[in-house]
This record gives C-alpha cells, structure tokens and sequence, in this order.
C-alpha cells in the first residue's frame, strides 16, 4: 500500500480531557495514532501547531504563559489525531496545579498506546531546560520517536541558528535514531515541510499500515 499524504490543514477540534482517564472515556479503546505536542509554557507550542495546521485559531494563543490545563485533541481523519498537551514549567503557575500537569503527562506518554510521535518544543534560544529532558528520557523510555522542535528559529541570525542546532543534536546524541532535531519560525514558516515530513511519517506507523492493507484485501 502507498503511503498516503496527510492533510495536516484539515485538523479540527475534537474534544479537551483533563487527563488521561477521561481521554480514555472520550475516546475508549485507545485506537489510531497521536502526535502529541508538549512544551514549556512559552515555547510557542500553540503558535507552532497553528502554522503547520495552516489554521489561525486551531490551538488558542495566549499572552499569559501556562493557560493550557487540559489535553486538547484535534482530528486529521478518523484514525488519526494531534494532541496539544498542557504547557510545562510557567512559575506562576501554584505548585498544586503544576504537580497535576506533571502527572497527566507523566501518564499519557506512558500509557498511551496509540502514541505514535512526540514533538518537543523548545525556544531555540532556552533549549534543554530540565523539564524538556525529562519530556524527551519519558518518550524514548517508552520507545517513543521524539522530535525536539527549536522554535522561534525567527530571533536568532542564520549563523546562531545553526550553532545552537549543532549544539543541541550533540546533546541528545546518547538517544541515537529515536529522537530528530530541527529549527523552526512560525512566524515565517522556516523549517515547515521538513517537520510536516515527520509528521506524515508518523502518521503512518507499520501496524496501521498492515492494518489497513488487510481491510483493502478483505474487500
């Protein structure tokens, strides 16, 4: 079967669970595949799944960091989904709340089996903070592909850009093939096809495919 291209500009808002238990009543069984976005709260997640959807208001833009509390999940097609995970690491977020987002993405990148990429979004001018290492050792842990995604790749000149690039792929080398890094700009677009790329290849993962080439023969 051929590898079909998604049309990542056809998302649309399914539904918000505060965590894993009622992501799981919304969408029992834990079936298709998701790509989930996570990132601290001022990495420019929201922006980012903006620009690649294509869509101005798919994910809400906030001035005030640390607004996103729930799972957001939207629709490419009915097998397969992208999930906007709550923004990590905000300080003026109470320590309560913090330790609540911290379990409800402990919990989903452990349990759910339908993951089938993770992006980690990082300003590419604060990279590797503590809490995107732990994001990124989650996901490879759980034998998990991680794309640690350098945002804002806008701010910084072409040679900085590069340098910090480098400097990151070298810092994750010990992860081998399971994680990718990439600069990218929202606001320009930079880095778009090849982070759209991904994504298509993730979408389409080996037991979907032969799932669906079953389905094909059985008709």
């Amino acid at each position: 079967m051929t590898e079909s291209h998604i049309d990542f500009r056809r998302a649309k808002f399914l539904i918000s669970a505060p965590d894993i238990a009622h992501l799981d009543q919304y969408l029992p069984g834990d079936v298709g595949v998701e790509i989930a976005f996570a990132g601290r709260s001022n990495a420019g997640k929201s922006s980012a799944l903006n620009a690649l959807t294509e869509q101005k208001n798919l994910a809400r833009t906030s001035k005030t960091p640390g607004r996103t509390q729930l799972i957001n999940v939207f629709e490419l097609d009915a097998q397969r989904r992208l999930v906007d995970l709550p923004g990590y690491g905000f300080a003026q977020v109470p320590l309560a709340m913090k330790n609540k987002w911290q379990q409800a993405l402990g919990e989903y990148l452990q349990k759910r089996a339908c993951l089938s990429g993770v992006v980690v979004l990082m300003d590419i001018r604060h990279p590797l903070k503590d809490l995107d290492m732990q994001m990124i050792e989650w996901a490879v842990a759980s034998e998990i592909p991680v794309l640690a995604l350098l945002t804002k790749s806008d701010k910084l000149a072409q040679s900085a850009k590069m340098k910090t690039v480098n400097e990151v792929r070298k810092a994750l080398t010990d992860f081998g093939d399971w994680v990718q890094v990439e600069s990218f700009s929202s606001l320009k677009g930079t880095g778009k096809p090849k982070v759209l790329s991904i994504l298509n290849e993730w979408c389409h993962p080996q037991w979907l495919t032969d799932e669906l080439d079953a389905a094909d023969s059985a008709e």
